[in-house]
């Protein structure tokens, strides 16, 4: 019963993850089928203790596949994944392309799975900060009901693909070395030794683009069309795994130990928090696995009295869960 599964993007950095997830997971993959540009198709890709060749992503390449999993820019996706459908795919889309459109689904499978059933061809894998800060958000929010957040976010160079991950080691070679580090494309300023209060383009009223996903797909995944968000994206010189600052402000009471009382059983999170022996979560020790760790959970006290507030921290590998492992988990429910 093994599924022909595409990878549209399989050259690049999600979509090796993707490839490496489906390994690890035991997916039922009975044919891969690596998509790239028409430059990469030929190469060849390992998978499962074989070579396999990249094939030109076409419309016509989706001809027999079962599950496509994508991890091409917008404009790709809005080019090409339209086409597999018609060819009786059923897709999960990485990119922002189809996130908000209220007839697909935009699944985080610890919090909404139920979602996956009224998909009509796509399913959209939500944005990577988003993910890493709602999978611990979302148990709080069974306990409390939550209504508003004020977030920050680190955001490592991953974020920013393959080459951001180029462009960081470059910079810090050149730091090393004394050397002027000059142009730092795809980053708008030189990343090593600094931080970057930008993701995306800045709209009217001066947020990012990456800073309105939090609150515009937090209130689809969780079904809160009220959730209040200000979240504030910096993009910092770590290679993997972004890390997060959240204050929540909830309708009911959450102490602090019903909250990592919750956190500890729920599914997805490692709670690490111990600040008597300075342990928390760290970019380092969460990159390159799949749970969200949370600690530094406390009281917000700057919350008026009476409101019921917490700050907690988080971290999780931005191209694992907050990409290619969540993917690979929706592909696992529409099974």
């Amino acid at each position: 019963m093994g599924k022909v599964v595409a990878i549209l993007g399989a050259t690049g950095v999600v979509g090796q993850q993707m490839m490496e997830c489906l390994e690890e997971r035991s997916f039922p993959v009975d044919r891969l089928v690596p998509l790239a540009s028409a430059r990469s198709a030929g190469r060849t890709l390992r998978f499962a203790g074989e070579d396999v060749e990249v094939v030109e992503a076409r419309p016509e390449a989706f001809e027999g596949v079962d599950v496509v999993l994508g991890a091409a820019g917008d404009a790709t996706a809005r080019e090409l994944l339209p086409a597999a459908v018609e060819r009786g795919c059923v897709c999960v889309d990485n990119s922002h392309a189809f996130r908000m459109d209220p007839d697909v689904p935009l699944v985080i499978p610890e919090i909404n799975p139920e979602d996956v059933s009224w998909h009509k061809g796509i399913v959209s894998n939500p944005n990577c900060a988003t993910i890493i800060g709602c999978v611990p958000l979302w148990p709080l929010h069974e306990l409390g009901g939550v209504r508003r957040l004020v977030v920050s976010t680190y955001q490592a160079a991953s974020g920013a693909g393959k080459p951001g991950l180029d462009e960081l080691d470059r910079e810090l070679a050149c730091v090393v070395a004394g050397e002027e580090v000059g142009e730092s494309a795809p980053f708008q300023y030189q990343l090593a030794s600094n931080l970057i209060p930008q993701i995306g383009s800045f709209d009217e009223v001066g947020y990012s683009s990456e800073e309105m996903k939090f609150q515009n797909e937090g209130r689809k995944i969780m079904h809160l069309p009220e959730l209040r968000v200000n979240c504030t994206c910096v993009r910092v010189p770590v290679r993997r795994s972004h890390s997060e600052s959240i204050t929540a402000e909830f309708e009911r009471p959450v102490s602090v130990e019903q909250a990592r009382e919750a956190l500890a059983a729920a599914p997805g999170v490692r709670l690490v928090d111990d600040p008597a022996a300075s342990r928390y979560p760290m970019p380092l020790e969460t990159s390159d696995q799949d749970l969200v760790y949370v600690g530094r959970v406390r009281r917000d006290i700057s919350a008026p009295d009476g409101a019921s507030s917490l700050t907690f921290w988080c971290c999780g590998d931005q191209i694992r869960k907050g990409a290619a492992t969540n993917a690979v988990q929706i592909a696992e429910l529409l099974l």
